[in-house]
């Protein structure tokens, strides 16, 4: 029979256990991110990159992984609403959606930065047509939430 004072403990692990798998939980996919994130931002500033690297060999890669993985944790244990991040950063990608298609469709149609692989014909009229598809949701979004 364990102690008398094991009691408290034994009631608080339920607690604790749910706590830690939230934070697993929560823990996992932004280490994901993390590391997308390190990607991105090291081949923008032409770090060296890439997990088969040593630390030592990508100081600034892994540094920006567990930043972000800090920071992710850190919005796990906060209050924000996880539901709640999740809407708003559908709405922000929605947003941005066109005007990022717009500017991706200027550049694959134009021969300097493209070359001989840039888009012509029914593909350059179908991503016009998605880039407005995408701006005419992003302005619709915005006239219902001003109802």
């Amino acid at each position: 029979m364990p102690p008398r004072h094991w009691s408290r403990w034994w009631a608080a692990l339920p607690s604790w256990c749910s706590r830690l798998a939230s934070l697993a939980r929560a823990s996992s996919p932004s280490r994901c991110w993390a590391a997308s994130a390190a990607y991105a931002l090291g081949e923008f500033r032409r770090w060296p990159v890439g997990l088969e690297r040593e630390p030592v060999e990508a100081k600034a890669f892994y540094a920006t992984i567990a930043v972000a993985t800090l920071l992710g944790a850190a919005l796990a244990l906060s209050p924000i609403s996880p539901i709640d991040a999740l809407f708003w950063s559908a709405v922000v990608n929605g947003v941005l959606a066109a005007p990022i298609m717009a500017l991706l469709m200027l550049m694959v149609a134009n021969p300097k930065i493209m070359g001989e692989f840039m888009i012509t014909g029914p593909l350059r009229i179908i991503g016009w047509a998605a880039t407005g598809v995408m701006l005419l949701a992003a302005l619709t979004l915005g006239a219902m939430s001003l109802v």
